[in-house]
Order: C-alpha cells, then structure tokens, then sequence
C-alpha cells in the first residue's frame, strides 16, 4: 500500500551554514538543502531531493520530444577515438576533451556530446530517402574537462545531458526538424518554469551554420546577452551583430595634435572633451599565421575574443615586446603611416564613419579630423565587437538592453559538417549518393535544474516551481506527540496523497523554527501547518512558499483545494 513520504527516513542532510566554495545561490543552496553533494572538483552525486527534481525535468523533456516524433535510445558513453579522427575533432575539441586508452592500447574518449557515435550508428542503417527524416536522443552523464570547474551544477566535469541528433534528406526538411526542436526547447523552459530567451549563438566546437541557445536570465549567469523588448531579437554577445550608435569625430583638415599622457580612450576622451564613441581604440595582434594587425573599433566598445577567433585564427594581443618590434606606440597607434608589413582592419560598424580621431604613431600625439578615404584607408573589414546595452536592434532599430544568462540549451543546424567527414550517405530518388542533412540539439539537465534554483530562491532557499519541485506539499504537524496534531496532520497527508499530490510530512520531533526553516530551505510549493490552536477552530493554514501568504483553510477541504491548484500549475 502506497504511503506518504515521512522527513524522519528522508536523507537530506542540511547544512546550517553557507558552504565556504559556493558563490551562486543555486550552488550554495543546493548544497545546503541536503540535495547534492561534492564527490571531487567539478563531481557531484545527486541527493534523492535533487533525483526526484531531475527525473521531473527529463520527463518534460520526453514529453515534448515524443511530441515532435524523436525517439530516445541510448550509446555507450565511452566513444572510439578513431571516430573523432574521422569527424576532425579527436584534436579540434581540445584537453577538454577527456582521453584514455585501454589495455590494448586503444585510444577512446568519454563522451562531452555524441554527434560523431550517432552519425556511425546511421551511417551502416539509414540507406535510403524512404526511411528519412529520423530525430534520434538519449539522456546521459556526459564528460568534460572542465579547467576551472565551479559554480556547482553549472560547470562541473561530469553533468547529464540531454542530445538529440535529426537527419534529413535535404535541407528544407532539416529547417523543419530545427524549428520543431527549438519550438519543444521553449516549451520545455516554460514549463520547467524557467524564463528563458532564445538567443542566437556562435556553434562554437559543434560546428554549423546556423545556431540558438536557450538562456534563461539570472545575474549569476556566465553569458552575456543582448536583448529587444520591443520585437523580441535575441543574441549572444559573441554572436550579435547589431548596429551601434555611431559618434563622428570633428569635421575639417587633419591636424596632429598634442596629447600628452592620454594613452588611453578615456583619457583621450577627456582631453577632447568628447564622448569615448566619438574616438577610435586601436588594437594589436598578431593572427594565427604570424600576421600583426592593428584593428580598430569605436572607442566605447570592446573586442570579443569569439568573433576575433573567427576572424583572425588562434590570434593573440601584442605584447609589450612585440609593438616595439613591429614599430608601434602604445597608446598612440593610428591607421596614419602604419609600419610597413603591419596591416589595418577595422570592425564593420565603422564602415561609413568619415571622421576619426585617432594615435599619430607618435608618442604623446593623436591626429583629429582624420578622414577616411582622404587621409587613410582600411584595409580589411571585419566583425570583431562585443554589442552592448544602447546599441540598435538589427531587426527594428529599438534600443538593445543587456542582461546575464545561463545557457540550458541549444540547438544547431550542422548540415553536412559530419556527414561529409564521416562518409554517411543515403540514396536519394534517382540512387544519387548525398550526405545527410543533419541537426543537433541539446539540453543540459542538470544544469536547468540550476538554473531553475538561480530564478527562483530568496534569503530563505529555494521556492520551486510546482512541476520541478521534489515533492509538491509539505505537512508540518507543529507537535507530532499531540494526539490532536497527528492525527489530523496523517489524515490531510493521506487526502492529499488519494487526490495525486506529491507530499511529505516532517514527523520530525523538532522545535517548529527548524521545521519552519527546513521547509522554507528546500523550497517545496506548499506547506500545510497543523497546529493545535487551528486544528480548534477545525482549520489548518495554508503557507504559498513563493509569496508567503498564509490563509486557514478548512481542514476537510485543504486536500480538493490543493489539489486542484496543484493540477493547474504542473508541467
């Protein structure tokens, strides 16, 4: 015979103090409410509090994938490395990537996400168009790396995963099987409870053309993003590309002049008496073949190393040593008689500005009204800059404002990326041999349940959602030897549980503060209170732990009440 669950054979350590290693909430808290525990840097095992809120997560997650027709299955996590030589990233992937060999001396890697064990496994099956499209996923612990695991959850070395992989016949069906995904990815945010925006993305180590992550906003989050309330445009700050507000140095002939101690755009700024748009930063590097490049971006906005990955290779910044090889000032660099063999580029959004101000490549000197075209000219255009709060919409012109994310999913259009290296073909109508069109997508499991935590506590712990929340209602009986308390405390724990509600009772024989506080830690929905003053007056009180209000409720009529509202608020 089913029963309630009892807080006396629950094992939920609590902690009365903040763990000294956890900075974010979710980290400190998770902790503290007896639901996970460190094992070593970036490993955690998973308390049956934390276990019975994941299993919540993966089942929304099946259900909104067998909604779009995937079908779950399962590979080994140990992965052969001869298949990542094959995709060109037993290498590309980098010391992330965790490599062992086995007694015979055969290299395998366990697997941070399996794009190249699902292609081997279609490769050898799926040979004709007839039996296209197929979404295959699983659920699994994958393996990362990490250098500096932290925050918890949110970047550890081992974590569960949700991957999925779609192969198609062309590419309108691989837009179709993307667009369904990324409509079950939303949903699955919105009903773990999670605020959540779609952003565009840079793929990153996964490769493809097109990709979206899920970012769900918190100020803990590790992402920066930019966003638009007014059409709904999302983006990365590594990947967006959205115009800004461009400010014009001064109209006139070209004039160098002194600018003693000014090395940099602040202080230039000043010296101007000009806002820092209204200059140009000047930047170094040397690119992945051993080039050195000045870039140049508006004064008031900063490089982002994705995008300059992407446009210069494994580049870096010139050191000291390096700009007076290469004959540059430092603080004073300009595009004005650059050294011979050192190129110029600037970012994009400087296209169509015709006045600069700018280093003299001189020290202690800067040139105003430098016109482009007339006094100097790039060389190479390129994206380099990180967009910000203020800058403009792509898509209406608003103001973009910025927030803090933490990525719980995304979805990638690969198109041939694998299926081309990896030689998985099928037959198309006339027998032509093509690749398959292929997706990827993946949700971090435990990771949302973070993030879920991140959104969702205050000074006390957690206050869960209902559909995430471990169990759904907690009965309190303020006195569990009082033989009026009790009874009334089983009988409403036992309503609760005949109407489907997922609940538990603290049958624990502890001062009502602990109890109080416990519950308010681990953050379940609703808790109900018996206490003998009440249960006089034939009532129970009814505490919302997200709001903390508190109302008396009938004691024969706390279960239908729940339960319905219950029922109303589960994913």
């Amino acid at each position: 015979m089913r029963t309630y669950a009892r807080m006396t054979g629950l094992y939920a350590p609590t902690l009365k103090e903040d763990p000294a290693e956890a900075e974010l909430a979710s980290h400190r808290l998770l902790l503290r409410a007896g639901m996970i525990r460190k094992s070593a840097s970036g490993l955690y095992s998973y308390l049956p509090l934390a276990w019975r809120s994941l299993m919540k997560i993966e089942a929304v997650i099946r259900d909104e994938m067998e909604g779009i027709g995937a079908q779950e299955m399962l590979v080994p996590i140990l992965t052969d490395g001869e298949l990542w030589r094959q995709s060109g990233r037993w290498s590309a992937y980098g010391p992330e990537l965790m490599r062992l060999m086995d007694r015979h001396e055969r290299e395998f890697a366990l697997g941070p996400t399996h794009e190249e064990s699902f292609t081997d496994l279609v490769r050898n099956e799926l040979r004709s168009y007839k039996q296209l499209p197929v979404t295959l996923y699983q659920i699994q612990d994958k393996f990362r790396d990490e250098l500096r695991p932290r925050f918890g959850l949110m970047r550890g070395r081992e974590f569960i995963m949700k991957d999925g992989y779609s192969f198609d016949a062309d590419v309108e069906g691989m837009q179709k099987s993307y667009n369904d995904e990324k409509g079950a990815y939303a949903r699955i945010c919105e009903r773990v409870g999670l605020r959540a925006l779609p952003v565009v993305a840079d793929s990153g180590q996964i490769g493809g053309d097109t990709s979206v992550e899920f970012m769900a906003l918190a100020d803990a989050g590790e992402a920066e993003i930019v966003y638009c309330d007014g059409c709904g445009f999302a983006a990365d700050t590594e990947a967006a590309r959205a115009p800004i507000n461009l400010v014009e140095g001064e109209e006139g002939d070209l004039q160098k002049l002194e600018t003693p101690g000014c090395g940099t755009i602040a202080d230039l700024a000043a010296f101007l008496k000009v806002p820092e748009a209204a200059t140009r930063k000047a930047l170094a590097l040397v690119d992945g073949d051993g080039k050195p490049w000045v870039c140049f971006v508006p004064g008031d906005h900063e490089m982002n190393d994705v995008k300059a990955e992407h446009a210069f290779g494994a580049y870096h910044m010139m050191s000291d040593e390096e700009l007076v090889q290469y004959g540059l000032v430092k603080g004073f660099i300009g595009p004005i008689d650059l050294p011979e063999g050192v190129g110029s580029c600037a970012d994009e959004s400087l296209h169509d500005s015709a006045w600069w101000a700018i280093g003299a490549n001189d020290a202690g000197y800067h040139y105003v009204h430098a016109k482009q075209g007339r006094d100097f000219t790039i060389g190479r255009w390129v994206d380099v800059i990180t967009a910000k709060a203020g800058d403009r919409c792509p898509k209406c012109g608003a103001p973009l404002k910025a927030a803090r994310g933490i990525e719980v999913g995304q979805v990638f259009q690969l198109g041939t990326k694998y299926s081309e290296t990896m030689g998985a073909t099928f037959a198309d109508p006339d027998g032509v041999e093509k690749p398959f069109q292929m997706g990827c997508y993946g949700i971090g499991v435990s990771r949302m349940l973070a993030a879920v935590v991140e959104q969702h506590h205050d000074e006390h712990g957690i206050s869960f959602p209902v559909a995430v929340a471990p169990y759904e209602v907690e009965v309190v009986p303020l006195d569990v030897n009082d033989d009026v308390v009790w009874p009334v405390a089983s009988h409403v724990a036992e309503e609760l549980l005949a109407a489907g509600v997922e609940v538990i009772v603290d049958d624990r024989k502890e001062r009502p503060g602990v109890k109080f506080a416990d519950a308010d830690l681990m953050g379940f929905p609703y808790q109900v209170v018996c206490g003998k003053k009440a249960i006089k007056n034939g009532n129970v009180e009814l505490k919302v732990r997200a709001t903390g209000e508190r109302t008396e409720v009938a004691i024969d009529e706390v279960a239908s009440l729940l339960s319905a509202r219950i029922a109303s608020e589960r994913a």
